[in-house]
């Protein structure tokens, strides 16, 4: 497998402190630079910068049916390992997580069989992480 190289991504947060405590204290991601109007994170090996952006520029929200649940869209998040999936979801249940989707085993005995929970940051970002059984199976038909 080739190496993969860190992404970055960008998004917009309508309350940038209570965005900053969450990837910092509660998904515990090491902050980095940051300004009046955006802070970055490791987020996971990748680069990820919230956005100051107010409430009312809107936002372009909706959700999608995959194996019986509404997935929000748009999302974004990390594939973990089985075993740090395991640990991750257990954390983020007992700091009282609001989940969107419970964690569960989607695909069950499938191709692509998957461990996956959604939830929302403070300003209405949906975020999904994932685990596969089989890595192997990531681009799984």
């Amino acid at each position: 497998m080739e190496k993969i190289q860190p992404f970055h991504l960008a998004i917009p947060v309508d309350d940038l402190e209570k965005a900053r405590k969450f990837y910092r204290d509660t998904l515990g991601c090491e902050e980095g630079r940051s300004s009046d109007h955006w802070v970055d994170f490791n987020f996971f090996g990748h680069q990820l910068v919230i956005h100051y952006k107010a409430a009312s520029e809107g936002r372009n929200t909706g959700s999608n049916p995959v194996d019986g649940k509404d997935v929000p869209i748009p999302h974004f998040g990390v594939v973990l390992e089985w075993d740090t999936f395991q640990s991750f979801s257990k954390e983020l249940a007992e700091k009282d997580i609001s989940f969107v989707i419970e964690p569960y085993i989607r695909f069950e005995g499938q191709a692509g069989e998957q461990a996956t929970m959604f939830f929302k940051d403070p300003c209405g970002n949906a975020l999904e992480f994932k685990a596969f059984k089989n890595p192997a199976q990531l681009f799984a038909k």
